[in-house]
């Protein structure tokens, strides 16, 4: 195993890919001055103040005071730096480098095939409240139908604490109550809706009492959800008087896909006679639809049908040479085989603007992604804030000590391919190829934006172990590093950590991740899915880094 990574040859850091002492060599010779803790960077030479420093071949800070060649670089002599970027300068790249993709030519996975062309990795029934005012009663119907389709993943917790009570009552002590296991689980009875996934139910709070921008946001998010491949049928809950209107999300249904015909359940609480009056109504037509949705099978789908989206979170410090990179060759794969991947957070592309308008493939799309970032950065600015606060206390303590180092291995997602299209939130992923999504670098919201642009599975990668998931989207979750993929592996499915200790190749690696992304497409359960991590969190536009 190496000491140490350059990761660029125009690099003037190396990350320690393990705890290295002092006069410990890492690169050329060059030797540490100090303990350089593992996931932390390097000075490959001295730098004075102001000197910019490089790292994935991009200027990602500079020095506030002497770094002496083989010191640590810390928060403390390193401050956020960019290379500036501009539209009007860019130079447009045409040299991609296709990855062979032979072997995938001919592969399948099982989808299920919607009537305007969509394939859906999940079949799913989806109940949506317009309006946070409804979520008691999303709850109510989420309840009703957890036992019977033996999705209500906390029994086991439920038959805890009722043998907690029970052994209180027959006079326990604090010692033997602590000592009790978790029952284990119930075998779920058998499926009356065999070909249904189940039913997802979201949860927000938003819908009135914002602006006409946040309503028109959060419907056209709502209809991604609604138009997704992987739902099949929908029951929206109204209460009637909110600002995210019921015209406002059939319209924005209507732009996805003009000739919409999913079951469509609307009800709206002011109108109906009592509260036990629309739920037993939404209930039984649930029911019904469940059985409608049910003649859907599984069949072979072309790869082409796939639309993945990237995602980090929990980031360290080999997010952006072992996991990252990984997703960017099963990236490259996809859109070499005809399919879509969806790039999204832009406070973690910060740095490497330069790099991504040169890949764009038109002028009009490098021209929207440089308004974007521009028009994100001064609303942070505005509010005494900046993307160069946008590491958390986590990403600084395991070597992402600038945003710049965060991005440029955050971007590392998005493969290398030309990019097809700059979409704003709650946009959707329409042509073949990378697109890249304007969202928050906050997980869930992230993840729930991609979900809404219709990526039918995503790949999320964590350093530091991060259980997030997505209602209506498999969501498969990558390791960083093998010590955390072995610590949380109930959360976990695949480990990048063999990249590190140089056991394989990014390209090996990135095509068996590749081969599970199909596997899950075909139905394998995720951790997430299986753990019922169903984070669901619209952004309401503003600052959030």
């Amino acid at each position: 195993m190496n000491k140490a990574l350059l990761v660029d040859s125009r690099d003037t850091v190396a990350v320690a890919l393990k705890t290295l002492s002092p006069a410990t060599e890492v690169v050329n010779g060059l030797k540490t001055l100090e303990t350089i803790p593992a996931k932390h960077k390097v000075a490959l030479r001295t730098f004075e103040r102001g000197d910019a420093i490089r790292m994935y071949g991009v200027t990602v800070g500079s020095a506030t005071g002497l770094i002496p060649a083989g010191g640590l670089l810390t928060t403390e002599n390193v401050e956020h730096r960019i290379d500036a970027f501009s539209a009007a300068k860019r130079q447009p790249r045409n040299d991609w480098n296709a990855p062979d993709v032979s072997k995938w030519s001919h592969r399948t996975f099982l989808g299920y095939h919607r009537h305007n062309g969509q394939v859906g990795t999940a079949n799913l029934w989806l109940v949506i409240p317009l309006v946070f005012c409804e979520n008691r009663n999303v709850e109510a119907m989420r309840e009703a139908v957890a036992e019977t389709l033996g999705a209500d993943r906390s029994s086991r917790y439920q038959r805890l604490f009722k043998r907690l009570a029970f052994l209180r009552e027959r006079g326990a002590s604090p010692e033997e109550i602590m000592a009790e296991d978790l029952p284990e689980g119930e075998a779920k009875p058998p499926s009356l809706f065999p070909n249904v996934d189940g039913v997802k139910f979201l949860i927000h709070g938003q819908g009135c009492g914002g602006t006409g921008q946040d309503a028109a946001s959060l419907c056209g998010l709502l209809a991604g959800y609604a138009t997704h491949p992987n739902v099949a049928g929908v029951t929206v809950l109204s209460l009637g008087c909110q600002k995210a209107e019921l015209r406002i999300l059939e319209e924005e249904i209507a732009r996805r896909d003009p000739q919409f015909r999913k079951p469509f359940h609307v009800y709206t609480q002011q109108k109906s006679p009592s509260e036990q009056a629309m739920l037993t109504e939404a209930l039984k037509r649930m029911f019904l639809g469940l059985d409608e949705i049910g003649e859907f099978e599984r069949e072979p789908a072309p790869l082409s049908a796939l639309t993945i989206g990237m995602e980090c979170g929990g980031s360290d410090g080999f997010s952006g040479i072992s996991a990252n990179p990984c997703l960017g060759r099963v990236a490259d794969n996809a859109v070499a085989l005809g399919g879509k991947s969806i790039l999204s957070e832009f406070p973690e592309l910060c740095g490497v603007e330069g790099e991504l308008l040169n890949r764009c493939r038109t002028n009009e799309a490098a021209e929207r992604f440089e308004f974007l970032m521009r028009l994100y950065e001064s609303r942070a600015q505005e509010v005494g804030t900046g993307f160069h606060l946008n590491p958390s206390p986590g990403n600084l303590a395991d070597g992402l000590i600038t945003d710049a180092i965060k991005s440029a291995g955050a971007a590392k997602k998005g493969g290398t391919s030309p990019i097809v299209d700059v979409l704003d939130y709650p946009e959707w992923a329409k042509e073949s190829g990378l697109s890249l999504l304007c969202t928050p670098g906050g997980d869930v919201e992230s993840t729930t934006a991609m979900a809404g642009a219709w990526a039918n599975v995503m790949i999320f990668t964590t350093g530091l172990g991060t259980p997030t998931g997505n209602p209506v989207t498999p969501v498969i979750k990558v390791a960083t590093n093998s010590e955390m993929a072995h610590a949380l592996k109930d959360i976990i499915d695949f480990d990048a950590g063999p990249i590190i200790r140089g056991q394989t190749s990014i390209a090996e690696l990135g095509d068996a991740l590749f081969e599970l992304v199909i596997e899950v497409a075909s139905g394998k359960q995720t951790c997430a899915m299986r753990l019922g991590q169903d984070d669901f969190l619209p952004w309401k536009r503003g600052v959030s880094l």
